[in-house]
């Protein structure tokens, strides 16, 4: 199975590309979408460059799944805006092409690949790197984006069987908090 994991940002996407074989993971591809070309008061033109990025990874690689990072709250609201924005133009990009989206938080992410939530973000490099066995550190968003994919490729499995036994409906987005689903 191929994963897609992406890291949502208005500035700078991460993705990354892995797959699953015999449970062995397996990299890809990494790499960001950034809109810093733009005129920063451009949004639309930055959404649109999000927006085709992503649908552009997606024909390439071709993943049966996908993985994106759940907003969270920052101090400044309008920064949570315009990355929620930033973010729905990648969900968008995603179910357009018809492919299911799995949503992490950063701190379910961190917990995954590098043993605790609050993780740093050099943390969650060194970790991707050694798990996908890569000669060198990944940029910092294209390894948020691979941590994001390596935690669909280990939890999902998982939701994936829960679901099925049991007749619990699933969670709506953004139905976590502090790492806890609800």
């Amino acid at each position: 199975m191929r994963i897609l994991g992406i890291d949502p940002g208005l500035q700078t996407t991460g993705f990354g590309v892995l797959e699953i074989h015999g449970g062995h993971l397996h990299y890809i591809a990494s790499g960001t979408i950034t809109t810093t070309h733009l005129d920063r008061g451009n949004l639309p033109a930055r959404l649109k460059v999000l927006y085709d990025g992503v649908r552009e990874v997606v024909a390439t690689y071709q993943p049966e799944q996908t993985a994106v990072e759940i907003v969270f709250v920052n101090v400044n609201p309008q920064a949570t805006l315009l990355l929620g924005q930033a973010r729905g133009a990648c969900v968008t990009a995603l179910v357009s092409l018809d492919r299911p989206v799995a949503e992490y938080t950063a701190l379910q992410m961190k917990q995954a690949v590098a043993g605790h939530g609050k993780a740093a973000k050099t943390q969650v490099q060194e970790m991707v790197m050694r798990l996908l066995k890569l000669p060198g550190l990944p940029g910092k968003d294209a390894a948020d984006a691979l941590g994001l994919a390596i935690t669909h490729a280990h939890a999902g499995q998982a939701r994936a069987r829960l679901a099925a036994a049991t007749q619990l409906a699933p969670r709506a987005h953004a139905a976590y908090k502090a790492g806890r689903s609800y």
